[in-house]
């Protein structure tokens, strides 16, 4: 009796498990911490080592490119099919750092195998997810007799995520060309929980700003000039007050438009959700939800824009009294945003509404710092769709959608190549991203290695490249 399609595909990722898992944990002891300066010969060497890597497993192209701080990996691997939509892997080598001291039970930098989990620093993020396209790759070729993929496959494995990659859109804007795709798979994200598979359709994007208040010279008399001259303290208060209405919606004009707003079917897929409420405020360690009115708690945190006080100060701060008007204050504001806002139109909104809200004798100074773009993809674009298909296949069960509602690089990769932009990560909250004793949840990470084995086919299939 001949194997299925999927048979094959794991029965060779169960033939190979071993040699995968060993080649992960060898990647897993480079230390490739890019935030320590320390670290940057790990770094190079953690590109070179994927590299090499690649190309062992097949990829024609892979390259090691430059930056000004940290090196990305590059690979590629054409169809034979010129009609193949091409698909852009992003994902990223560097880490976190991570020390014993810190908590963990074992080495950081020393991979062990506990329970059927891999602990080291980078198993899920993101070492682990990236590496699991080596062998899903392969185990698509094995299981459809193909020589090359049947999309267009290319890799860009970014150095400098952990430290904010500082160089990474003009490394994209530089290599505009040799990454152009059809669209951008992110394999550094995450599911719901190990029991509910999910695919991200979007990220928020992000603006940040500092505002700085100045009254007088110097801090001066309260009894002498108070109630007689402004107040940069006070008026910081005002300003911070203002920033939102007595419906916790955010009150800058023109700070929502564009906005794309929610689709019923979407509020549908995000009720579907197992979401516990009580559970999640206990890992926020806060006691109450808050937020825009007419929108669950799902929906605030990935789909709508938000203003946050990230920090407010000024004047005297310490034991006893002082009584003083200060001379200057400060207000630090970031701004989530969600598909259909321009940080720069958002910034000129912010700047605006700030200076209508200082009074005369207060000089206002507003820096903001680089931005974010949001990206979303719809839930019926077709290259979702194989995502989720492909995924669904190898869990053997339906396949939610969910959002994420921080912000990454991603967005740039949507933003330069005019690709969509799509998530493929198999991590669970539990994983410890960041944390002491990070892990990887092995029987989770095959499973992201057997989806990749169907997703090429599938989006092959059902999706042809449109010139």
């Amino acid at each position: 009796m001949s194997q299925t399609p999927d048979s094959v595909v794991r029965t060779y990722i169960e033939q190979h498990r071993a040699a995968f898992l060993e080649d992960l944990a060898e990647w897993l002891r480079i230390p490739s911490v890019s935030a320590q300066p320390d670290h940057a010969p790990d770094v190079r060497r953690s590109a070179d080592w994927l590299a090499a890597k690649l190309k062992e497993t097949g990829f024609p192209t892979a390259e090691v490119w430059q930056t000004p701080g940290a090196p990305a990996v590059f690979a590629e691997w054409p169809c034979g099919d010129p009609q193949a939509p091409t698909v852009l892997v992003y994902g990223h080598h560097d880490v976190q750092p991570a020390a014993r001291e810190d908590g963990w039970d074992s080495e950081p930098f020393e991979p062990v195998v506990h329970e059927n989990r891999l602990y080291a620093r980078g198993a899920a993020d993101d070492k682990g997810q990236v590496f699991f396209h080596t062998l899903g790759v392969r185990a698509h070729l094995a299981a459809t007799g193909r020589t090359t993929p049947a999309v267009h496959l290319k890799l860009l494995i970014e150095g400098e995520e952990e430290s904010g990659s500082p160089h990474f859109r003009a490394l994209v804007e530089q290599y505009a060309e040799r990454l152009a795709a059809d669209a951008v798979i992110v394999s550094d994200t995450g599911m719901w929980s190990e029991d509910t598979p999910t695919v991200c359709t979007g990220m928020r994007g992000l603006a940040e700003c500092e505002i700085r208040l100045h009254g007088p010279d110097q801090d001066i008399h309260s009894g002498s000039f108070g109630g007689a001259v402004p107040n940069p303290a006070t008026a910081a208060a005002r300003l911070v007050a203002a920033l939102h209405d007595e419906h916790a919606r955010v009150a800058i004009p023109g700070f929502y438009d564009g906005v794309v707003e929610l689709t019923d079917r979407e509020r549908e897929l995000f009720a579907e959700l197992p979401f516990d409420e009580g559970q999640w405020l206990r890992a926020a360690k806060s006691y109450a939800t808050q937020g825009e009115a007419g929108y669950t708690t799902l929906e605030r945190v990935w789909a709508r824009p938000t203003a946050e006080v990230n920090g407010i100060g000024g004047g005297y701060q310490g034991p006893g009294s002082k009584t003083i008007v200060p001379s200057s204050a400060i207000v630090k504001l970031s701004f989530r945003l969600v598909a259909g806002q321009d940080p720069a139109l958002v910034e000129k909104a912010v700047r605006a509404w700030a200076e209508q809200q200082v009074p005369a004798g207060i000089r206002c100074e507003i820096t903001f710092s680089g931005a974010t773009r949001p990206c979303l993809t719809p839930l019926d674009h077709p290259a979702l769709q194989s995502v989720a298909r492909a995924m669904g296949r190898a869990f053997g069960k339906p396949v939610r959608f969910t959002r994420e509602g921080g912000s990454g690089p991603a967005a740039d990769l949507q933003d330069v190549l005019g690709a969509p932009v799509l998530f493929l990560g198999i991590s669970v909250p539990s994983d410890g991203w960041h944390a002491p004793n990070e892990k990887v949840e092995l029987d989770l990470l095959l499973k992201g290695v057997e989806t990749t084995a169907y997703l090429w086919g599938d989006l092959a299939e059902h999706w042809r490249h449109v010139p």
